[in-house]
């Protein structure tokens, strides 16, 4: 067992009395060899950003696959998995439950059918939870709407549906 793997086996970056560890990809600017960037999928803590675990991958293509490698030394249960669309498969959504996380991802045209079923929810009925976030030169709003998942959604361990679009401003003289 290596040494980030013992630690991330440790309950570290709990949001309350869970666990929440988000999965993602990023190439590396800057460092390219033979004109191809190093492209590296990562698993970080939400509450302190600690990087738990991060693996080489030949390209963003290749992450999928590669999330079960990076996640397998840990002991998932009882954790919730965030990943970004590309992540969004039935295949890794039944992996995680297996293993005994829960999961977050983002749904958009990659899974075509799900993403235009859930955009035909009733959201206008739904209250939401709308934070302004001011950082790096903007001011983003993202209104939170949480609903049942309803019984028609077919993806392993679906419970709710979010939808969370967001309106940016930029700061500055110029801001709304």
């Amino acid at each position: 067992m290596t040494w980030t793997s013992a630690w991330a086996a440790v309950p570290v970056g709990q949001v309350g009395e869970r666990r929440v560890i988000a999965v993602d990809g990023k190439s590396m600017r800057g460092a390219a060899v033979d004109g191809l960037r190093p492209h590296l999928l990562s698993a970080l803590t939400h509450a302190d950003r600690a990087v738990v675990g991060q693996l080489a991958v030949p390209d963003k293509g290749s992450e999928i696959p590669a999330l079960k490698d990076l996640l397998e030394p840990m002991d998932l249960t009882g954790t919730v998995i965030t990943a970004d669309a590309l992540h969004c498969q039935r295949d890794t959504a039944t992996w995680l439950i297996e293993r005994g996380a829960d999961y977050a991802m983002t749904v958009k045209a990659n899974e075509k059918r799900l993403h235009q079923r859930l955009k035909q929810l009733p959201w206008r009925d739904v209250p939401g939870y709308s934070p302004l976030d001011t950082g790096h030169g903007r001011r983003v709003r993202r209104t939170v709407k949480a609903i049942e998942a309803p019984a028609w959604v077919d993806w392993p361990g679906a419970a709710q549906a979010l939808q969370i679009p967001r309106t940016p401003n930029r700061q500055g003289p110029q801001a709304n």
